[in-house]
């Protein structure tokens, strides 16, 4: 039994720079690289000595493992975290992204909501922007992103600080979040973000959207989400899912962010099934391979 929506072929390619992507041909694997000192599975670049050599390693070793782009953040969304500025964010960031783009060719893209890290990193070479607050946070970012002509990941967010719960050894997560109908609710709201890019000038071609897997959800949600992921192709856009090393997956199988390898491993091969086209992950070769199998059954390819 086929357990999603056909392939997303029909959709128009994304094409950024000398690339070009072929959507449901196969699945895009995006990896997380972390520049921030409290990442909630414990890979914040950070943390090392000497950040630059950290991220080229990691950069490296995503390479090697098969991601199609990195995705480099240094303002840390787990629930409850603690809000950077963009001065801050961009001294984490530059040095990391100038060194990544003069060493590899994959593309990067930069997790940030505010318009000013935006235009930055965009004149330093970041081929895409991802907006956790899918344009709802700055209401300069639309217009930054409409003049670059980047791509534009938009996830919905209904993070609210007030409902943050907090599991010893298991993670931050969200409780009491009410929806009326949870996938009606997260399309409503992507709606608005697609509408507020529309209205920049950012053409649809160049968005993708993500429905934002443990922002402002409950566990229960979130695995609620993910099996009903299908009804969010009825956007007829390319769509994100982010669900690597999450306490959801933590507080369903009682694990640390350290062993959720194979929870991940189950949601990604559930993701792609139900019509996601770009997976966005940490341990890059093994959900390769995961997402390789995967779309060898349902895409047959």
């Amino acid at each position: 039994m086929h357990l999603g929506p056909a392939p997303s072929s029909h959709l128009e390619p994304l094409r950024f720079g000398d690339r070009c992507w072929e959507w449901g041909q196969r699945s895009y694997l995006m990896a997380i690289l972390n520049a921030t000192p409290d990442s909630f599975s414990g890979d914040g670049l950070l943390t090392d000595g000497d950040p630059v050599s950290a991220a080229l390693r990691s950069a490296e070793a995503a390479v090697a493992g098969g991601a199609d782009i990195l995705d480099l953040g240094a303002e840390s969304t787990r629930p409850g975290a603690q809000a950077v500025d963009a001065r801050a964010e961009l001294v984490r960031l530059l040095p990391l992204l100038r060194a990544i783009k003069r060493r590899f060719a994959v593309p990067v893209s930069v997790d940030t909501s505010k318009a000013e890290v935006a235009e930055a990193v965009l004149a330093e070479g970041a081929d895409w922007i991802n907006d956790v607050w899918g344009l709802q946070g700055d209401p300069r970012l639309a217009e930054v992103l409409a003049r670059s002509r980047a791509p534009i990941v938009l996830m919905h967010n209904r993070a609210a600080a007030d409902k943050v719960a907090r599991r010893e050894g298991l993670g931050s997560h969200y409780e009491g979040l009410a929806y009326q109908d949870l996938l009606a609710d997260i399309a409503a709201g992507l709606g608005q973000s697609l509408e507020l890019a529309l209205a920049a000038g950012i053409s649809r071609d160049r968005v993708l959207l993500d429905p934002g897997i443990g922002f402002g959800k409950t566990p229960e949600q979130n695995l609620e989400l993910l099996d009903r992921l299908g009804e969010l192709c009825s956007f007829e856009l390319p769509i994100l899912i982010g669900t690597s090393r999450k306490s959801f997956i933590g507080l369903t199988l009682g694990l640390p962010p350290d062993e959720r390898v194979e929870g991940t491993a189950a949601t990604v091969a559930i993701a792609i099934a139900r019509g996601a086209d770009v997976i966005r992950v940490h341990d890059v070769a093994a959900m390769a391979r995961v997402a390789r199998m995967t779309d060898a059954i349902v895409r047959r390819v």
